[in-house]
């Protein structure tokens, strides 16, 4: 069976077993640095129950620089996986379990090489309140701008895994476009240590809010980012927007040409909100989400 590399850390008196991940696409950078740092700051002796740390789930994704392994398949997609499948569902297996051992779980990500996000965290609106209101209250203890919560019918993700599970778990996302940027670390590492202060497994005061905006949207396919605005056309693409801009439906998004420029089209907004996602690389294939709006 394959093995997932962890920092275990046991404390000195009992709690909940919390369960943190980053890597799950290999190259979301801050995620990997905040929870190594994260591992070097605890200390067994003032932690109430055990902590679980694993900075790279995929590490054959890492080693190649990209978003995915050699099977390309998407991880993020690829849950619960398979013992006996390819390189990505074994490793989905793997992280299934360690999900399905663990009292909580926090999922960190970046936009990666390819897309930048607004700071946010996220969670899946079970349909098991007195879990969804877990879930709301260490979503809003991690402490960043956005606390969006989503369709709970969505498959294949880690946080799918946990909700069949009955473990309440958020994620976060912040930033991305091919950065390791130390004010996302820095952020990854305090939000952690906040949800340990919340679910009182460190002693730590509560810091003053920095939350924004908080959404909770039913509809179905709701925080599915990868299928909001697609590219009508592969080419190359400007953005006219900012990550947190305001826009309103009929607004620019930007523009996608071919090479020349001579098939030049406007992409236009289809909603009224803030940019949540941008799509910052400019090379883009036909159908790819080139922005995601948080609506309210």
């Amino acid at each position: 069976m394959l093995s997932l590399q962890t920092i275990d850390i046991r404390g000195s008196a009992a709690g909940p077993h919390l369960l943190i991940t980053g890597g799950v696409h290999g190259d979301e950078f801050e995620p990997m640095v905040a929870l190594r740092r994260i591992g070097r700051t605890i200390n067994p002796d003032s932690l109430r129950g055990r902590l679980t740390l694993i900075p790279v789930v995929n590490e054959p994704a890492f080693a190649r620089g990209q978003r995915t392994a050699e099977d390309e398949r998407d991880l993020a997609r690829a849950c619960p996986g398979r013992a006996d499948g390819t390189t990505t569902e074994r490793i989905a297996d793997a992280l299934s379990q360690k999900i399905q051992q663990a009292d909580y779980y926090i999922d960190l990500h970046t936009g990666g090489t390819r897309i930048g996000v607004l700071p946010l965290v996220g969670y899946m609106l079970h349909p098991d309140n007195q879990l969804l209101d877990q879930q709301r209250r260490i979503a809003k203890a991690f402490n960043l701008p956005v606390v969006w919560g989503t369709d709970y019918r969505l498959e294949g993700r880690s946080l799918s895994v946990a909700r069949d599970a009955k473990v309440p778990a958020i994620y976060a996302e912040y930033q991305g476009s091919a950065n390791c940027s130390s004010e996302g670390v820095e952020a990854y590492v305090t939000g952690c240590l906040n949800v340990l202060g919340c679910l009182q497994m460190i002693d730590r005061q509560p810091p003053p809010s920095a939350i924004q905006h908080v959404v909770e949207d039913h509809r179905p396919n709701s925080g599915h980012l990868q299928i909001c605005n697609p590219s009508p056309m592969t080419g190359f693409f400007e953005s006219s927007v900012k990550l947190g801009d305001s826009v309103r439906e009929g607004d620019p998004l930007g523009t996608i040409s071919d090479p020349l420029g001579n098939d030049l089209r406007t992409i236009r907004c289809c909603q009224n909100g803030i940019v949540l996602m941008l799509h910052t690389f400019c090379a883009v294939s036909e159908g790819t989400s080139l922005a995601t709006i948080l609506e309210f």
